[in-house]
């Protein structure tokens, strides 16, 4: 059973939807510590409601990323975490958990990268005027969404309504995450 930390900065949806699948026994794996940069994020309430230990930092408080990052370090390392899942985290990963995790930390973007990668990726392919997007679950290197792939599927953009396919890129994202990781842990 692989050890795992998620990493999120807002509600917390892929948490509850990794979470869930390891209590119906798709994920071999257990969540050991949620961690976000956001101590007031819904995140921590559905983490506190199973029970699963959260670390809030905020980063403002630290001298540097790399200090944040050291903190976050070694709560990983004390709760023997092998995995980062990372689930709406909203910052980059710097050298120091990099360096610590390597190939060991994943994320999920909401485009079919290389396309639109960053902040606001649904907003990126609407402007764009796709008729196609999706969702990539990728290896995490230095870049921004840059890392190595390792699954997507496609979304079709619902023409003038974010709100929907915000919807369904979120419905695919936690089948998608379950999958991925399930390939991964099993």
């Amino acid at each position: 059973m692989k050890s795992i930390a998620v990493f999120a900065s807002g509600s917390g949806s892929n948490f509850q939807a990794i979470q869930e699948a390891i209590e119906r026994g798709d994920i071999n794996a257990t969540i050991k510590l949620v961690v976000t940069d956001k101590p007031g994020a819904y995140v921590t309430e559905r983490a506190a409601a199973k029970n699963i230990p959260v670390l809030a930092l905020s980063p403002k408080t630290f001298d540097s990323k790399d200090a944040y990052e050291q903190a976050i370090l070694a709560e990983l390392r004390k709760n023997d975490v092998e995995f980062l899942v990372l689930a709406g985290y909203m910052r980059l990963v710097g050298s120091t958990l990099l360096e610590a995790y390597p190939s060991h930390i994943i994320n999920i973007h909401p485009s079919l990268l290389p396309s639109f990668p960053g902040k606001d990726a649904i907003g990126q392919a609407m402007a764009h005027g796709v008729k196609v997007t999706g969702v990539t679950v990728h290896y995490v290197d230095e870049g921004m969404d840059t890392g190595s792939i390792i699954m997507q599927r496609a979304v079709d953009v619902v023409d003038g309504n974010r709100e929907e396919t915000e919807a369904n890129i979120h419905a695919v994202e936690h089948g998608l995450y379950t999958d991925v990781l399930k390939q991964l842990f099993n």
